[in-house]
């Protein structure tokens, strides 16, 4: 009998895509199950060279293993999902990387860490990640937001992701956004601001056909009662236990924190033996099911019981057995939470220490620019990218005019500090987000200028040359000019790397036979001007 992880196998690239999409999107599914269809996501389209489609099922697969408790494991997945992202710049493969790991850092209780990645989470946004996505994640910088003390941020933020939720008519993300800033203002204790977004989330529900869910209702139960509506306090934790039952939910954590609240609202209307008998529920709950932070707050309302009973002598022995078992759930928090981060540490360590490595076999010794072994890694990743959405990469190969002068009239070591100069001018040019600088070896230079078209690239270009031949230069080659010609290209339809190089290397060859110091465009490459650059003339 085949499962459905075993179907996906019969799709095509497409249709495992959207099936990601849907995990992605979902907050309630089978986690062991998501897990091994990503898996065979992962595996199928790595092999049909579906690049993305293979590191966003890998994702969804650290996801998973980060819902099972294996936090050190899904970090080491995650973090590898990353940097081949940034290196692609997959803006939706790093916000959904980032959103991952905030909730592995909050699973641990780094809030701090927590909202700095969901930040980096919202500012990869593009237009490339659904619109589902992108509100969730702003609920979630909301929440984020909200957790480290920051509500006017967090409100911000929830009524961003409230706005276009509405125009996009997307019901569910509403609710959603409603329902967590309904809480977070409980949360802090603001709970006439509470009571006013209830009110927003029951309209909305309304108006879209969907009653408010369980969790939803638990809220506005905990609100009406800390507000003095006992009677609207009653209605709705009655509804919340109700909602619970007709969902068919199997959460007993969630059944057991409904229970609770109806225990309190009962206390709170003096239905004192009503509100033992929910209470024993609690208990046995979690009993059955090992609870130990709901049987912590279990043993809280107890005490509460018995002293609204005037039983005062039990009260207090509820109220130390509370104490004692907080403080050994704190303690086994907190040891579990060292022991993550221990894990944690370790892996940032070693990831640290790869990309440091990493990142020097990618360099050249002499001018600290990347190298050809970055170039060829690079290079096609920016050129595969532009055939996709179009976006302009401009190449540019530089090369130093007469360089063997400076060698031979000086020494190598001049030269050396002539291309280090030349390096350094190189590095600070404005390449783009995505683009860079290298050095391919002798007097070889090239420049990949990205997020700008290509007669503005040329007009970096032209700066770069005039600035190179209007360098002070005395102190280190005395009387004898340093200059560069370039030839420029620009990535087409279907450019691979060595015929990008090769157009770029025949420009500049015209510019080598046209005089040096100068920059010459690629012929085939048709643009409103064209024309070859001198002292900034035509």
């Amino acid at each position: 009998m085949s499962t459905r992880a075993d179907t996906v196998l019969s799709l095509d690239p497409a249709r495992m895509a959207l099936v990601v999409d849907d995990y992605e999107d979902l907050a309630d599914f089978d986690i062991a199950e998501a897990e091994a269809i990503a898996l065979r996501i992962a595996f199928a389209a790595g092999k049909a060279g579906e690049t993305e489609l293979h590191w966003r099922a890998r994702l969804l697969q650290a996801d998973m293993v980060d819902r099972r408790g294996e936090l050190a494991t899904a970090a080491k997945m995650i973090v590898e999902v990353l940097e081949w992202a940034q290196v692609g710049d997959c803006r939706r493969v790093i916000s959904r990387a980032h959103r991952v790991l905030a909730r592995l850092y909050r699973a641990m209780g780094d809030l701090a860490a927590n909202l700095e990645h969901m930040i980096q989470c919202v500012d990869a946004l593009d237009a490339t990640t659904p619109v589902s996505g992108r509100i969730a994640c702003l609920i979630k910088l909301a929440d984020a937001y909200a957790e480290t003390g920051s509500m006017s941020s967090a409100r911000d933020r929830y009524e961003q992701a409230i706005q276009i939720a509405a125009e996009h008519g997307n019901a569910r993300r509403l609710l959603m956004a409603l329902n967590n800033y309904a809480y977070a203002e409980y949360d802090r204790g603001e709970l006439p601001r509470a009571r006013r977004v209830l009110h927003r989330l029951r309209v909305a529900g309304e108006q879209h056909g969907q009653p408010l869910d369980f969790s939803a209702l638990d809220t506005v139960a905990r609100v009406e009662a800390l507000l003095g509506d006992l009677d609207a306090a009653d209605v709705a934790a009655a509804e919340a236990l109700r909602a619970y039952q007709e969902e068919n939910a199997e959460e007993a954590d969630a059944e057991a924190d409904l229970l609770l609240t109806r225990a309190f609202v009962q206390r709170l209307r003096g239905e004192l033996d009503a509100a033992q008998q929910t209470l024993d529920q609690v208990r046995a709950l979690c009993g059955r099911h090992s609870l130990r932070f709901n049987d912590v707050q279990a043993l809280l309302e107890q005490a509460e019981l018995q002293a609204a009973a005037g039983d005062f002598a039990r009260a207090y022995a509820s109220m130390h057995l509370f104490h004692t078992a907080e403080k050994r759930l704190q303690s086994a928090q907190r040891e579990a939470q060292a022991r993550n981060r221990q894990a944690l540490f370790e892996v940032d360590e070693a990831r640290r220490q790869a990309e440091w490595f990493r990142d020097q076999a990618r360099r050249d010794p002499l001018t600290g620019l990347h190298n050809r072994r970055y170039v060829d890694e690079r290079l096609p990743v920016l050129l595969e990218k532009a055939a996709t959405d179009g976006s302009p990469v401009t190449v540019a190969l530089l090369d130093l005019d007469h360089f063997k002068r400076v060698n031979d009239t000086f020494s190598h070591e001049t030269g050396d500090q002539v291309l280090t100069a030349v390096a350094a001018m190189l590095g600070r040019t404005d390449v783009g987000r995505a683009g860079f600088a290298a050095r391919l070896g002798g007097e070889e230079f090239l420049l990949v200028v990205t997020g700008v078209d290509l007669p503005g690239a040329v007009m970096r270009l032209e700066d770069l040359r005039q600035a190179i031949a209007g360098h002070t230069w005395l102190p280190i080659t005395g009387d004898l000019p340093v200059t560069v010609s370039i030839g420029v290209t620009a990535a087409t339809v279907g450019s691979t790397q060595a015929g990008v190089l090769a157009r770029a290397d025949e420009a500049l060859y015209e510019a080598k036979g046209s005089g040096r110091d100068r920059l010459c465009l690629d012929p085939e490459i048709t643009v409103t001007e064209r024309r070859r650059f001198r002292d900034g003339r035509p």
